[in-house]
C-alpha cells in the first residue's frame, strides 16, 4: 500500500502506511500523547481519531487544552450521552436529532409525557453514570440499506425519515457510545469517560416541530450547557441568572408597561405607562432629526399588489407579508417596510441636484410574519415601529452623507448609555444586482466614513443585500450581551425601479443614491433593550414614572398634592400616594415598580417644607428642602439632546 505523508505544525514531516487513523499516528508519537489526545485536524478538518487518511495532509493532534475542537467534542458526546441516558431509563422514548449550539446542546426526543424539573435531575444521574463507566466510543460506515434496516428494526422512524433526506451517494456513519447507537458525522471522544463530570448542566424542556414544520409531530427539546470547566460553567449560570432577573417580559408586567393577548400574536397592547415611554423616544427622536435636517411623513399601512410588485416584494418576500383580497378583487398588503411608501414621497415632485440630499423619514408601523415560535415578547414581534428614513443623493455626496448618519447614530447611542458599539460592514453577495462599479462605489462610500470617523469594525464578505451593502450597529450591554440595532444600506436599485431622478447641473435626468438608514431599529425591540440593559431602573427624563409623594400621615395629604403640582409645573412626571398604607409598604410597592424617585411626607416635612428623598436602589435617605429637590429633579428630567 502507497505511503502518505503528513506535515505537523512545526513543519516536520513524517510517512506513514495509506489508511492510518489519527490514533495511530499520536501512539507512533508517544504513549502519553495517545492517551491524552481527543481528535485532529487534518487539512483544517476536524477530524476523528478513528478515521482513515488516505492522501498527504497536514495534521495537529487536539487535546483537551485545545479549547474550541475540545468543546465541540464535549457538547456533541453530551448530547448522545443525554439521549443514551433517556433510552435507558425510558426504552419506550424515540430518538431525532441532538446538534451542538452556542454554550452547549440540545437534543429532541419524541415521548408521550412530558418531561419535568425532576426528570432532569434523574437523566443527570443517568449520564454521570455512563461518564464514570468510561465507555468506549466507535464508529463504523455503513450502506443506507443497511441503516434503514437497523432503525426499522428498532423502530426509530424519525432516523429513518433522515436518512431519507440525505443524498444517496453521502456515506451514513454510525457511532456507538457503549452499547448505544446513533447516526452521526462526528467526530466524537473516544470514550465516555473524556467527558468533564463538572462542567455540564441540563439546563431546561421545550416544545419543538419535528423539522420546524408545525403540520409534524411536537417533541420534547431538552437543552443542556456545557463548558471547558467548572468555572465557566459557575460564570454562565451566574449570567442567567442575571439576564433572567433584567428579562423585560417580567419587568414590563412589574412596571405595568404593555402586555400581550393570544387574539393578535406579535402585536404589543401598551398600557399608559408604556406608552409614555414609547413617545418619549420619538419625540427624542423627532428632535434629533429635525436637526439634522429630515422631513417627516407618513405613508399608507395598506397597499395595493402593483406597489409590492414594483419594489420586488412580491416575489420575494411574499411569505413574510400580510396580504388582503377585497370585495372588488383587489390584492393588498400590509407594508413590511417604509421604502415604497417613500419612494412615492419622493417621486411627487420634480427634484433639482440643489435639492439634494432629501432626507425622508417615518415613524412607520410595519407588519411582518414571523413564525409563533420565533416571538419573542418586545424582542420579535410581528407588528412593531420603525424610525426609519431614507436619504436620496448624488453619488458625490454618499460619503459625506454616510459619516453623518455614522456620527448621528453614535451620538444617539451615547445618549442611552451605549459607548461600546462595534459595526459590521456586509459586502457584496454572488448573487447580486447593479454594476461592479456601483458595488465599489457603495462599499468604498461606507468603508471611507467609518475611516473618516475613526471606527474599526469588521468585514463580513458577502453578507450585504443583492442590492447593496451595509452597516450593521451592534451594541454591548451592560452584562456584555449583543444586540444589532441600527442599520445604514446603500441602494442602486430600488431608485431605478421606481423611475426617480433629479435634473443633474448639465439639465441631465439621473437617479438618485438611496440610504436605507434606522437608529433605533424597531422601537418597540429597543425599549425591551433598554429594560433589560438598565434591569428597569431607565435613565430619569425616560422613564413612564419619575416621582410618587407618598404621605406617611393623612393630615400631610394637602401638602402632598402641593409638592406633586410645583413637580409637574417644573416638567416632572409625579403622582400622589396617599392610601392609608404603611410608608415602607408604599415604599415596597413603588420599588418593584421601578420609581426611580419615591418622596416621602409627615408632619415635620410639612411643618419646615421639606421632603424625604428616597432613590430607587439606595437605602439612605435624605431630608431636602422643596426647592432645591424640585431643581434638581426637574434638571435630571430634561432629556439629553436639550442640555
Amino acid at each position: 500500500m502507497a505511503n502518505v505523508t503528513l506535515t505537523f505544525p512545526d513543519g516536520n514531516q513524517r510517512e506513514y502506511a495509506r489508511g492510518i487513523t489519527a490514533a495511530d499516528v499520536a501512539a507512533d508519537i508517544s504513549s502519553s500523547l495517545r492517551k491524552k489526545a481527543i481528535s485532529a485536524t487534518v487539512n483544517g478538518a476536524h477530524w476523528d481519531l478513528q478515521w482513515p487518511i488516505e492522501s498527504d495532509s497536514s495534521i495537529a493532534l487536539n487535546t483537551m487544552k485545545d479549547e474550541k475542537p475540545a468543546l465541540e467534542l464535549v457538547r456533541h458526546d453530551l448530547a448522545h450521552i443525554m439521549a443514551r441516558a433517556v433510552q435507558e431509563i425510558w426504552p419506550d422514548v424515540k430518538v431525532t436529532i441532538g446538534p451542538v449550539i452556542k454554550d452547549g446542546w440540545y437534543y429532541d426526543f419524541d415521548r408521550q409525557e412530558p418531561f419535568t424539573p425532576e426528570d432532569l435531575s434523574v437523566i443527570e444521574k443517568k449520564m454521570k453514570e455512563i461518564i464514570n463507566a468510561r465507555d468506549a466510543v466507535r464508529t463504523e460506515v455503513w450502506d443506507r440499506a443497511r441503516a434503514i434496516k437497523h432503525y426499522e428494526d428498532n423502530n426509530e422512524p424519525y432516523k429513518v425519515e433522515l436518512i431519507d433526506a440525505i443524498p444517496g451517494d453521502e456515506p451514513l456513519r454510525m457511532y456507538w457510545h457503549g452499547d448505544w447507537q446513533d447516526m452521526c458525522r462526528g467526530p466524537h471522544l473516544q470514550h465516555t469517560g473524556q467527558v468533564p463530570g463538572d462542567s455540564w448542566k441540563l439546563m431546561s424542556v421545550a416544545g419543538a416541530y419535528w423539522r420546524g414544520d408545525s403540520d409534524r409531530p411536537m417533541l420534547q427539546r431538552i437543552y443542556g450547557a456545557a463548558f471547558a470547566n467548572k468555572e465557566q460553567l459557575k460564570a454562565h449560570l451566574t449570567f442567567l441568572e442575571e439576564a433572567a432577573k433584567r428579562d423585560h417580559r417580567k419587568l414590563g408586567r412589574e412596571m405595568g408597561l404593555f402586555h400581550f393577548e393570544e387574539v393578535a400574536p406579535g402585536s404589543v397592547i401598551w398600557h399608559p405607562n408604556g406608552w409614555r415611554v414609547f413617545q418619549t423616544l420619538i419625540a427624542y427622536m423627532r428632535r434629533r432629526q429635525d436637526v439634522a435636517g429630515y422631513v417627516e411623513v407618513n405613508t399608507p399601512d395598506i397597499m395595493d399588489r402593483a406597489l409590492w410588485e414594483t419594489s420586488g416584494h412580491w416575489f420575494n418576500y411574499k411569505e413574510n407579508m400580510f396580504l388582503a383580497q377585497t370585495q372588488d378583487d383587489r390584492d393588498y398588503a400590509l407594508k413590511p417596510m417604509n421604502c415604497p411608501g417613500h419612494m412615492m414621497v419622493y417621486n411627487h415632485s420634480l427634484r433639482s441636484y440643489r435639492d439634494l440630499p432629501v432626507k425622508i423619514a417615518e415613524f412607520g408601523k410595519v407588519h411582518r410574519y414571523e413564525p409563533s415560535g420565533a416571538l419573542h415578547g418586545l424582542l420579535r414581534v410581528r407588528s412593531f415601529t420603525q424610525d426609519d428614513a431614507h436619504i436620496y443623493c448624488s453619488p458625490e455626496q454618499l460619503t459625506d452623507e454616510c459619516l453623518k448618519v455614522n456620527d448621528l447614530i453614535l451620538s444617539i447611542y451615547k445618549d442611552f448609555g451605549f459607548e461600546d458599539v462595534h459595526v459590521k460592514l456586509s459586502t457584496r453577495p454572488e448573487n447580486r444586482i447593479g454594476s461592479d462599479e456601483s458595488w465599489d462605489l457603495s462599499e468604498g462610500a461606507l468603508k471611507t466614513a467609518l475611516e473618516r470617523a475613526g471606527m474599526s469594525y469588521t468585514i463580513f464578505e458577502g453578507e450585504g443585500a443583492f442590492y447593496g451593502p451595509k452597516l450593521e450597529y451592534v451594541l454591548r450591554d451592560a452584562i456584555g450581551r449583543d444586540w444589532q440595532c441600527g442599520t445604514l444600506q446603500v441602494d442602486y436599485n430600488l431608485p431605478e425601479r421606481f423611475g426617480s431622478t433629479y435634473v443633474s447641473a448639465s439639465g441631465e435626468k439621473l437617479a438618485p443614491v438611496m440610504l436605507h438608514r434606522a437608529l433605533f431599529g424597531s422601537l418597540e425591540r429597543f425599549i425591551g433593550i433598554l429594560i433589560e440593559n438598565w434591569e428597569g431602573k431607565l435613565p430619569f427624563w425616560l422613564a413612564p414614572r419619575q416621582v410618587v409623594v407618598a404621605s406617611i400621615i393623612s393630615d400631610a395629604d394637602d401638602y402632598v398634592y402641593e409638592v406633586v403640582d410645583a413637580l409637574k409645573a417644573a416638567g416632572v412626571q409625579a403622582e400622589a400616594d396617599i392610601r392609608n398604607e404603611k410608608i415602607n409598604y408604599k415604599v415596597r410597592e413603588h420599588s418593584v415598580g421601578k420609581v426611580p424617585v419615591i418622596l416621602a411626607i409627615g408632619a415635620r416635612e410639612v411643618e419646615e417644607r421639606t421632603v424625604t428623598v428616597r432613590r430607587l436602589g439606595e437605602k439612605q435617605t435624605k431630608v431636602e428642602a422643596l426647592e432645591s429637590v424640585i431643581s434638581a429633579l426637574s434638571l435630571e428630567a430634561t432629556p439629553p439632546d436639550k442640555l
